[in-house]
């Protein structure tokens, strides 16, 4: 890189980074997200182009480039959750994510036992629950899709695709319940 291009990036950044931020901000509400968008920017500006004079209009590449990286993360996040508290008794646990229930990180032998005696109760009650359900469940959860994607796959409708989801996750709840009582105890 020579010292004009790092020159036209340091007069990019100064004048284009207050305005991309706000730009940035209007679609994704946490700050530091935004930001770390920002940076992966002016990072790709910076690292991603050996020969800067290309471009001709480094404004409008960086905003290209922003709505890509607004986009990249749309795509990437889980799509909003249903909300089960509605529909949950108080004496049932709250919503359920593979997120919620499998240990972070295997640890130690017990995390690594406790997560291989978790994913085979997983296993054997989708194996038990109607394949509807498991479907919805294993798309939505394992595979990332979102329920207007699996909807518009299937032909499906939304609210359907979440009941059989939430009886799913009711099953889940069931046959794990002795875990959680077992973690709880001890």
């Amino acid at each position: 890189m020579t010292s004009t291009d790092s020159e036209n990036i340091a007069r990019a950044y100064k004048k284009e980074r207050g305005k991309l931020l706000g730009y940035i901000s209007n679609r994704i509400h946490d700050r530091m997200e935004a930001e770390d968008i920002l940076q992966d920017v002016f990072y790709q500006l910076t690292v991603g182009f050996n020969d800067l004079r290309r471009i001709e209009n480094i404004t409008a590449w960086l905003y290209r480039v922003t709505e890509n990286r607004i986009i990249d993360r749309f795509r990437k996040k889980k799509p909003v959750k249903a909300d089960y508290s509605e529909n949950i008794s108080e004496d049932e646990l709250g919503p359920l994510t593979l997120e919620e229930i499998l240990p972070s990180e295997a640890l130690n032998p017990e995390d690594e036992e406790l997560n291989e005696m978790i994913w085979k109760i997983i296993s054997k009650t989708l194996d038990e629950i109607p394949e509807e359900q498991k479907n919805v469940f294993v798309e939505n959860e394992m595979e990332d899709k979102s329920f207007r994607e699996i909807s518009e796959e299937t032909g499906i409708g939304i609210n359907t695709l979440i009941s059989r989801k939430r009886y799913a996750v009711l099953a889940l709840r069931e046959n794990l319940k002795g875990i959680y009582k077992q973690l709880n105890d001890k």
